[in-house]
């Protein structure tokens, strides 16, 4: 499907004493499954050391905690959630989303395998288990009487290794007749918007709506509804229940939705072949204009330090002699330096001190908050670089 060379973890970010060390780098290559066309990476570190110490905070965009402030009440309201109900979120990371549900009075537990983002949703008051999350877990949980009426995991299925045993305890967790939604990328948006850098080693897999389909009903869950969301660069939000138990009647949604995944070519080999061939375009393409801009004596910084980003820059060989810098709101990213490139990561006041001409938004997804946060970076002639889906200058 796709070879993004050699790359390191994308979300280990250096300290300035981890500069002198020797730095791990391993195979980038994404892989589809002719059968079943589950698209994966190899994984080469476990679960432990990528996700152990993480510096992924779900908090710092104004664009992600507007979504999960809707979707609470969007929730609340289509599955009648009361004080009496139980809401459970597998990876809840900082506790962005289940605050929203505690403010409405719903008694909420979040489990967060990273054990640093785990103890920041804890101090604000949000019951967090730091483990990673099984069915070991969800037996002792679902033995303690804390099943979910709503059980929910956004943008976590991707980064599982061992996927049946993760869905098999989702099955555990969810009362006989809960809710679970989950959202991750959509494997369609991926390849015709040439989403190529959120391929990462933390992401184990990628997903359309058929296979999905296929690894919930192989453990009992039967997906009663699917929406598409703009999201991540597009995003599915799937439903589902128990098979035979669950109460919610099932929409023509997913049917459909898998139907406009085959006629887009989704179960032809060929569509993932094309994809690699854009990838090596949009390569050249970038590093073309990063190059002539430096020929030129201008200056160019980096918006954000997302994962997306160190695939981007570590793939097209884009290190601190091309990008000078790049800013970041979280203050666990300020003052490291990006894994693979070396480059430097400071807070977004860096920019307004230096003025680049070019400022190169790595987390696109979310280009439009970006931009519209540094609106005066035009009064000093700066412009905006969006590299996906091809590189594109913003005045």
């Amino acid at each position: 499907m796709c070879d993004l060379g050699m790359s390191p973890l994308s979300n280990s970010y250096l300290s300035p004493a981890q500069l002198e060390q020797m730095e791990s780098f391993y195979p980038l290559r994404a892989y589809v499954c002719e059968k079943c066309f589950l698209a994966q990476v190899p994984a080469f570190e476990t679960p432990a050391t990528i996700f152990g110490d993480y510096a992924y905070c779900s908090s710092y965009s104004d664009t992600w905690l507007a979504h999960c402030k809707a979707y609470t009440g969007y929730a609340r309201e289509r599955f009648e959630l009361t004080a009496s109900s139980h809401v459970v979120e597998v990876a809840s990371n900082d506790g962005y989303l289940l605050k929203y549900f505690k403010q409405a009075g719903i008694p909420v537990l979040g489990i967060e395998p990273a054990a640093n983002i785990a103890k920041m949703a804890q101090a604000a008051g949000i019951p967090t288990l730091s483990e990673f999350f099984g069915q070991d877990i969800a037996r002792r949980l679902a033995a303690e009487g804390k099943q979910a009426d709503l059980l929910i995991g956004n943008n976590v299925l991707a980064h599982v290794p061992d996927l049946n045993d993760f869905v098999s305890g989702l099955q555990t967790l969810l009362k006989p007749e809960g809710v679970l939604t989950m959202e991750f990328p959509h494997l369609l948006r991926t390849i015709e918007e040439n989403q190529f850098d959120t391929i990462y080693h933390e992401h184990f897999s990628y997903f359309s709506c058929a296979t999905v389909q296929r690894v919930f009903e192989a453990h009992g869950l039967q997906l009663f509804d699917v929406q598409e969301l703009p999201t991540h660069g597009g995003s599915l939000r799937i439903f589902a229940q128990h098979k035979g138990q669950g109460r919610q009647p099932v929409s023509a949604s997913v049917a459909a939705l898998i139907d406009v995944e085959k006629r887009a070519g989704l179960q032809d080999l060929a569509i993932y072949r094309k994809f690699d061939d854009r990838v090596k375009k949009t390569k050249r393409a970038l590093l073309k204009f990063l190059l002539q801009a430096k020929e030129d004596g201008r200056t160019i910084a980096g918006y954000g330090a997302p994962a997306k980003g160190n695939t981007l820059l570590n793939y097209c060989g884009i290190r601190a002699d091309i990008l000078d810098y790049t800013v970041d709101k979280s203050p666990q990213k300020q003052g490291r330096f990006l894994p693979g490139t070396h480059i430097p990561i400071y807070g977004p006041e860096k920019l307004r001190e230096t003025k680049p001409d070019f400022i190169l938004i790595l987390p696109w997804n979310i280009k439009d908050e970006i931009m519209s946060q540094l609106s005066d970076v035009r009064s000093w002639g700066g412009q905006f670089l969006i590299p996906i889906p091809s590189v594109k200058l913003v005045k």
